[in-house]
């Protein structure tokens, strides 16, 4: 069985056992959370929510806290200038423990 859950304006697909890496949530480690869920089910017995279905919901545990790999901004002007600027997105990684129907 699968579910899909909104987080940080991005929707993800999970099964049970799923290492997620999502936007940096302000929870501490080993944490223990809840999310609601817009779609459940698999095959034909798929249930979708609009937006949201009531009652079932996934639990995810925060496993780790991190940056993701630098991302480079490289741009040039005709003028002969460059500029580069590096970027590193914060993620919170979670390990889904459970889906309830």
């Amino acid at each position: 069985m699968y579910a899909v859950i909104q987080t940080g304006g991005k929707q993800y697909r999970v099964k049970q056992g799923d290492l997620l890496k999502v936007e940096k949530l302000e929870q501490a480690v080993g944490a223990k959370l809840a999310f609601e869920v817009l779609l459940v089910g698999e095959g034909a017995e798929v249930k979708v929510g609009a937006p949201l279905l009531a009652g079932p919901r996934v639990d995810a545990e925060v496993v780790s806290h991190g940056l993701h790999k630098k991302l480079w901004h490289f741009r040039t002007q005709e003028e002969g200038w460059d500029r580069i600027r590096g970027h590193r997105q914060h993620f919170t990684e979670l390990k889904i423990t459970g889906i309830s129907a």
